[in-house]
């Protein structure tokens, strides 16, 4: 067994894994479970998490390799009675059909608009392209990508 200590959701934290280990498997055993189990070969994008503020699939990533680095998943932006802004923009916008893709394509969402508070249409097309959703057909996304980024913005003033 290796230990190693990172931040998860703004929480110090000491978690144990074997060798081999991926983030996806140790996060999920530590109770985060809305880091999806989707691929496990990083073409869905259900995993995604944020390291250092990037979204990386969990699923590809080493636990070892998390040894000092900051962990964001979807329990860490908001909850059920005090939702993110993104996520109350998912939810309005009839983003979130079946859910499974909604972490990823919250915490992706995220980090784009960290970095670009007025994407373009290719910005979030390019932020969101390793998140596959089966369900709403991407309109609905774009569309709650946008809302968000004008609740963040008048989340400032």
């Amino acid at each position: 067994m290796m230990e190693i200590t990172c931040v998860i959701n703004g929480a110090a934290r000491k978690i144990a894994f074997e060798p081999n280990e991926k983030l996806l498997h140790v996060l999920r055993r530590e109770g985060y479970f809305g880091v999806k189990d989707g691929c496990c070969e990083g073409h869905c994008g259900t995993c995604t998490v944020l390291v250092n503020g990037r979204p990386v699939k969990s699923c590809m990533m080493f636990a070892a390799q998390a040894k000092g680095k900051e962990i964001v998943t979807i329990e860490g932006i908001g909850t059920v009675q005090k939702p993110h802004p993104i996520q109350r923009a998912f939810a309005e916008e009839g983003a979130v059909q079946c859910g499974f893709c909604t972490p990823g394509m919250i915490l992706s969402t995220k980090a784009l608009l960290d970095k670009t508070p007025n994407p373009t249409e290719d910005d979030v097309r390019n932020a969101l392209d390793g998140v596959l959703c089966r369900c709403t057909g991407y309109h609905r996304i774009l569309n709650a990508v946008q809302t968000s980024a004008k609740y963040l913005k008048e989340a400032k003033k």
